[in-house]
């Protein structure tokens, strides 16, 4: 066990003649997991953190003061979706993001690259959001594979064009319009236009992609730089698919680079395996004292081991996605998880989680929760999503203590007994 430590850094965003109200402080460390403080003009975040993913402003169901009630630190919406529907003039008109939501803490944007990967390659090669993300470890493999169509998209150079899904009408994203529109939503941290890769993409696909991400990211930074907002901040995205020297070559270019802080994205590999070896190869290669955050992984057993190799931000749709379908966190349970569907929960007075004292936990049964999906109440998902943003909050809370108190090796034997 490491001798504790505590530690005070600044972030190093140090943009010339700007006085940054955006700055992250690292607080302690047990190995490579690290406890932080990320503090934005609505906030601060303590890191480790899950961001709950607000595609449209919202996190599914849940009002900003049953989240804030929840813990939720930080949440992250799509710059493309907002775009489409109900437009970044609209959201301006009411004050932003915050004001229009009623959300109150720190707020970032994504540009929608992964949606407009979806939308094209995404689509043809049948790669979806969670599980078909590492397909290695997928038992419908053979079905990842090219399909005919998908010609929604074209990327180029100067950016990407797509067709809105809400009028069908033709849109032209580029890096400088993905910084503008997020400065006009008033996002306090900002993830500028990549080309999200897919697993199934080859080396000269996955540079191809990665190189025209640098470009991208170059001009991102250029906009961003002549339009400064020192409320603002801008993330790089570490792009390279699989691939060690693509990873490390694009890890070098973002940390040579004034960014406020990195996010890892694109194809993480064909499994999770895969998805360490990238970490390895890049989080040593980013400074030290900037924040770090990974995109699109959330699910339990992976928080433990993204943690444990330095990550201070992660999101995913996966607690929203899975209480949509009556699939609930549990501690001791066979990938964290029980359907309450069930037969066997159709009589079942206790609660989801006795130890747990979430909203939903505190006040009804396994039981009338089933009644609910079965008979299609909405209050159903709402109950579900709560206890599962909840329970990662809650895992989140202890693995920041057991970090601060030389014991993360010890939660995450507890938590995963079998790794």
């Amino acid at each position: 066990m490491l001798e504790a430590k505590t530690l005070i850094s600044n972030s190093g965003l140090c943009r010339d003649n700007l006085n940054l109200m955006i700055s992250f402080e690292l607080i302690a460390e047990d190995g490579e997991a690290r406890v932080g403080r990320l503090t934005t003009p609505h906030g601060s975040i303590d890191t480790p953190s899950f961001v709950s993913v607000a595609t449209h402003g919202t996190v599914d169901t849940l009002s900003a003061h049953e989240l804030h009630g929840l813990g939720v630190q930080v949440i992250i919406a799509n710059c493309l979706h907002l775009h489409l529907k109900p437009g970044e003039d609209l959201i301006e008109k009411m004050g932003g993001l915050h004001q229009f939501t009623g959300w109150e803490g720190p707020l970032m944007t994504d540009s929608g690259g992964f949606q407009v990967f979806s939308l094209g390659a995404g689509k043809r090669q049948g790669v979806g959001k969670i599980a078909p993300i590492f397909p290695g470890e997928s038992p419908h493999e053979s079905q990842l594979r090219w399909k005919d169509g998908g010609g929604s998209v074209r990327v180029d150079g100067d950016g990407v064009e797509f067709t809105s899904y809400v009028d069908g009408s033709r849109k032209h994203f580029t890096p400088e319009r993905v910084i503008e529109i997020a400065g006009r939503l008033g996002a306090d941290i900002i993830l500028p236009l990549d080309e999200c890769t897919s697993p199934l993409d080859d080396y000269g696909q996955t540079s191809a992609a990665m190189r025209r991400t640098h470009d991208w990211a170059a001009r991102s930074l250029r906009e961003f730089e002549n339009n400064a907002n020192e409320e603002q901040a801008l993330f790089g995205i570490v792009q390279g698919g699989a691939f060690e020297d693509l990873r490390k070559e694009s890890a070098g270019f973002f940390a040579a680079r004034d960014f406020d802080g990195y996010a890892i994205g694109g194809s993480l590999g064909r499994s999770k395996q895969d998805m360490h070896h990238v970490l390895n190869w890049v989080i040593p290669l980013l400074p030290h004292d900037k924040a770090r955050h990974l995109l699109g992984i959330g699910e339990i057993e992976d928080i433990f081991e993204i943690v444990s190799r330095g990550i201070d931000l992660f999101d995913c749709v996966l607690p929203t996605k899975l209480a949509r379908t009556g699939t609930l966190f549990v501690k001791e349970a066979h990938r964290f998880r029980i359907h309450i569907l069930n037969a066997r929960f159709r009589d079942d007075p206790l609660p989801i989680d006795d130890r747990c004292d979430c909203p939903t936990c505190s006040n009804y049964s396994k039981a009338y929760l089933r009644h609910l999906f079965l008979t299609k109440e909405a209050l159903a998902v709402s109950l579900a999503t709560v206890h599962n943003v909840y329970f990662m909050e809650s895992l989140m809370r202890q693995i920041r203590s057991a970090i601060k108190e030389q014991r993360f090796n010890a939660l995450k034997d507890e938590w995963l007994p079998a790794t």
